[in-house]
């Protein structure tokens, strides 16, 4: 277990905005698709049936963009603890150069599924996404 995760995206036609690189929202669902899938790599199954996770904020830095077939490689890492019932997450997404052209940090609530209501994260759960 690692407290980062790396996964590659690869520009699809699809995801090409009028100005002929990666539109923003695909971005963001990137961002969304390495957090799952860190969070389903990592937690113990009984914290992914107790809980999930609902995006509070997204702060997006745009140094550059890529093009239709051209492949990033996004990295997701916790940088600090969990603050009350805020929990921060970071991905940086390189290009094939390893240049860092997208850097975004998201604050994430977790909601207790049986309740429906934001709790403090416990920190049981936080643990395999600190870093040592």
């Amino acid at each position: 277990m690692s407290a980062r995760l790396t996964r590659s995206f690869t520009a699809l036609p699809e995801h090409i905005d009028m100005m002929g690189h990666v539109n923003n929202a695909v971005w963001v669902q990137w961002m969304e698709a390495v957090a799952t899938a860190h969070w389903e790599r990592d937690a113990l199954p009984e914290h992914q049936a107790a809980y999930a996770w609902i995006v509070r904020r997204h702060e997006i830095d745009y140094r550059g963009n890529i093009q239709a077939g051209e492949t990033v490689e996004a990295e997701t890492f916790i940088p600090d603890p969990p603050n009350g019932v805020r929990y921060d997450r970071c991905v940086d997404f390189r290009n094939a150069q390893g240049k860092v052209i997208v850097s975004a940090r998201t604050t994430w609530v977790i909601v207790d599924r049986q309740t429906g209501r934001v709790v403090r994260l416990p920190p049981e759960v936080s643990a395999p996404f600190q870093e040592d």
